[in-house]
């Protein structure tokens, strides 16, 4: 019989110690001076900790294929399991693992190559920013107004 039954409790401490760790690195964004000058950074620092939080399947700190998988899908974009290898490795600069770190994400997101991820992102944050089709029901229409 295990002897922690707390598993949500355990589950929150950790999801805390990871937003710490991401905190930690966003400090060390703040503090650099190469990237000083880019506008809102504490917000959009803020703003990809989440982001990255949320899709972070495996709470190991880092976004494994399954998780890009589910974040391409769910911003509309499905790729195949190719398509994710290859945005791994131009985001990781093709390290041996098949994972996303938080520190290579926000310096995608930051740097000023165009990643595949990146585009996608940016692109999916514009378009919940601007409304695209309104609200309400349709306007009533007759057999006249018809094609």
């Amino acid at each position: 019989m295990p002897s922690n039954v707390q598993g949500g409790k355990v589950f929150g401490l950790l999801k805390e110690q990871q937003r710490s760790k991401l905190e930690e690195i966003n400090k060390e964004y703040l503090e650099d001076q190469k990237y000083r000058d880019e506008e809102d950074l504490p917000e959009k620092l803020e703003g990809l900790k989440n982001k990255y939080s949320e899709f972070d399947l495996n709470d190991q700190g880092e976004i494994d294929m399954m998780g890009l998988k589910l974040m391409m899908e769910k911003l509309g974009v499905p790729k195949t399991h190719l398509e994710l290898k290859k945005m791994i490795v131009e985001v990781t600069g093709g390290g041996s693992s098949n994972t996303i770190n938080y520190r290579d994400f926000v310096k995608m997101m930051l740097g000023k190559r165009s990643a595949v991820l990146k585009l996608v992102l940016v692109f999916e944050d514009k378009a919940n920013g601007a409304a695209c089709k309104p609200g309400g029901p349709p306007p009533k229409r007759d057999i006249s107004s018809l094609p």
